[in-house]
């Protein structure tokens, strides 16, 4: 099903997302007429950075912050931003986890110093998380496939043994066994709390995956922060777009396929359900009843912060990392994540925080910095976070807020006034379970393709799920190419080609 006869684009794109933009500069590069549409008046979906009016200068990134696949996805190593002038700065520590009064957990980008504050456990993480991060590219290419084809990666002579290393990591922390093989609480809650990047029970096989993939990245290329911001990542994507045809009209909001210009083919960067409705009627029954009932995962609850310093951290080294997980011990993550799942709101929610300052100074004005927040709270939560997320940072970091100039919260039920998609504060597009993660949102062999219509589907409710690596957008505009235009090589992405 085309919109029309005589098409007055070859493909349009319904929201400016990553992936949105991702599959839209891959198609434009291919050479076809390429228009996007967004409904906000900015683009860049969950990658925006604003100026929230909390203090004069002071910019805040909406949903992404740190960006661990920014330059370890496939489709930004080809798209290399570098080479177009975006500064991304992995801080010397990855991520924290404070523990109370005693030191803090820290992965440090170099294993070996990671290692040696993990005392008796250090010869573990060394052996396991070591070991993958020497072979990111394999473990990221294997993460983000399309679950439906067989990564080239694995043709190498490393990937039977670093394949079979990534999955028993993941087989034992997803499982009620997964205090082995790590036999302190530090390494315990270290691992546990980079699973929180996910939203789920503890422990998850999903989880687990999670956990592995960015604790390789943490010790591999690192987990960046963009100089300026989020928006600079979109910005690079967009002056490409521009570059090579395409265009964006922002505020225009989808209701109805009746809203898409007349296009050769139509790729939706929007939820699962969301698809549906604008199909509505359009799609078999049964494709639009599995897109309507894809599950909702639970929710993120965000807070913004300006502050007069660095959070003071009870143990100093925390503030060296570019992320902090607040949850305490792995008991005590694990009970506030069980508490979300059964739909009750936890007095110490699991608590991401960075304060991007840390890699980036410039984004200090006049002494105030941002620093950026999530609470893991049920779906459509109504309950405004700051008051929890303050107490968890100062659980931490006792006089905290001291240092608050201005805050400002947004429960969940209202994370779809920033950006349509995260419904009911769903920043996964779908629950992360391991069979959600592959019947994405079908168990179709082409879960992107919408039947026989034209229409595809390229947001994180398709493989390989959330994450700011455009991979969705990749995937989906591979099939595009070759099925309704007839080109089998994906165009280059670098800047010289």
């Amino acid at each position: 099903m085309s919109t029309a006869s005589r098409p007055e684009v070859d493909v349009a794109i319904v929201g400016s997302g990553p992936n949105g933009l991702a599959a839209a500069v891959i198609l434009a590069r291919a050479g076809l007429a390429v228009q996007v549409l967004e409904a906000q008046e900015t683009i860049g979906g969950s990658a925006r950075t604003l100026d929230l009016g909390l203090a004069p200068g002071i910019r805040h990134d909406l949903c992404s912050a740190v960006h661990p696949l920014a330059l370890a996805s496939p489709f930004f190593a080809a798209f290399d931003l570098p080479s177009r002038g975006v500064r991304a700065v992995a801080p010397e520590a990855s991520y924290a986890q404070p523990l109370g009064r005693e030191p803090a957990a820290i992965a440090w980008h170099d294993v070996e110093r990671t290692a040696e504050g993990l005392g008796a456990d250090g010869p573990a993480w060394r052996r396991i998380l070591g070991t993958l991060a020497r072979h990111e590219e394999l473990v990221v290419e294997l993460a983000l496939s399309d679950k439906r084809s067989l990564p080239s990666g694995l043709l190498s002579p490393a990937a039977p043994g670093i394949a079979a290393l990534f999955g028993s990591l993941i087989a034992l922390q997803g499982s009620p066994a997964w205090n082995q093989p790590f036999g302190t609480e530090r390494a315990r809650a270290l691992l546990a709390g980079v699973a929180a990047h996910a939203i789920g029970p503890l422990p998850s096989p999903a989880l687990a995956a999670t956990s592995a993939l960015l604790g390789t990245i943490a010790h591999g290329t690192g987990w960046p922060i963009p100089v300026g911001g989020s928006q600079v990542i979109i910005d690079a994507l967009v002056a490409d777009l521009t570059a090579h045809g395409g265009s964006i009209t922002t505020g225009r909001t989808v209701q109805t396929w009746r809203d898409v210009p007349p296009a050769r083919a139509v790729l939706l960067d929007v939820p699962a359900p969301t698809a549906a409705r604008i199909l509505a009627n359009r799609l078999p029954a049964r494709l639009e009843r599995s897109l309507r009932r894809f599950p909702r995962g639970n929710a993120a609850a965000k807070v913004d912060l300006v502050l007069s310093g660095p959070i003071p951290w009870r143990d100093p080294e925390v503030g060296r990392a570019g992320t902090q997980h607040l949850g305490g011990t792995r008991t005590q993550m694990a009970h506030a994540e069980a508490e979300v799942a059964a739909g009750r709101l936890p007095d110490r929610p699991l608590t991401l925080v960075s304060d991007p300052t840390v890699a980036d100074p410039s984004r200090i004005v006049d002494g105030l910095r941002p620093v950026w927040a999530y609470a893991h709270v049920p779906a459509g939560d109504p309950t405004d976070p700051t008051e929890r997320v303050l107490a968890q940072i100062e659980r931490f970091a006792p006089g905290v807020r001291d240092l608050v100039v201005a805050s400002h919260g947004i429960p969940a039920a209202e994370m779809s006034r920033h950006n349509p998609a995260l419904l009911g504060g769903d920043i996964a597009m779908g629950q992360v379970t391991m069979r959600t993660m592959i019947a994405r949102p079908t168990a179709a062999w082409d879960p992107f393709r919408l039947a026989e219509t034209g229409w595809y589907l390229c947001s994180s409710a398709t493989p390989p799920g959330p994450g700011v690596h455009g991979m969705s957008g990749l995937h989906a505009a591979r099939r595009v190419l070759a099925r309704e235009f007839g080109i089998t090589q994906l165009p280059g992405l670098s800047p010289t080609d």
